[in-house]
């Protein structure tokens, strides 16, 4: 389960440290979250939404799509290991995540032990960051939250998520009823 450190204040040089046990680590505001190892519907959901975006992304030639494990520093002090992420890089890649721009989208797939986190602390720092899209994707309700900086509400979609980010000459549509049909393997 997704618990936060409440003993002291963390910074990000302190979460580097921490040993390579299984566990993913995040920062936001000096609170330090620890998830475990994702389940597989997880990741068969990851999986598809990045079969997805990869291709789009790379016709579009409007960055790259990447996914955890990451350090990715936001504003050099939070440390955010967001499921799947898009960075407008299109040149050589960075050598270091430091060096990495701010992602104009990033998706977590939510589990019950990261549900609180996603929705709330996350979501409220992507926000905050003015990052362009977060997308809550939830497998239970087979949904998509997509959050926008300036929203006090998300935006909620169960039939085609239509996502056309900066840059884009045609937008990317999302079947998710397909995607969850093939993730949770059914026939």
């Amino acid at each position: 389960m997704g618990m936060p450190e409440m003993a002291r204040s963390w910074t990000r040089e302190m979460v580097l440290e921490l040993p390579d046990d299984g566990n993913r680590y995040e920062l936001f505001g000096g609170e330090l979250l620890v998830s475990p190892a994702p389940r597989p519907v997880h990741q068969f959901v990851l999986a598809e939404l990045y079969q997805l975006l990869g291709p789009y992304v790379a016709r579009e030639a409007i960055g790259r799509v990447l996914f955890s494990p990451a350090d990715v520093p936001l504003d050099g002090n939070q440390l955010a290991q967001p499921d799947i992420f898009v960075v407008p890089v299109t040149g050589p890649a960075p050598r270091s995540w430091t060096d990495l721009p701010a992602p104009f989208l990033v998706i977590e797939i939510v589990s019950p032990s990261t549900a609180r986190y996603d929705r709330q602390i996350k979501r409220r720092w992507f926000q905050r960051y003015r990052i362009h899209e977060f997308w809550i994707v939830d497998s239970d309700a087979r949904q998509v939250e997509r959050w926008r900086p300036d929203d006090s509400r998300p935006e909620i979609i169960d039939g085609i998520l239509e996502w056309q980010p900066p840059g884009a000459s045609d937008p990317l549509l999302v079947a998710l009823p397909a995607v969850f049909h093939r993730a949770l393997g059914e026939t």
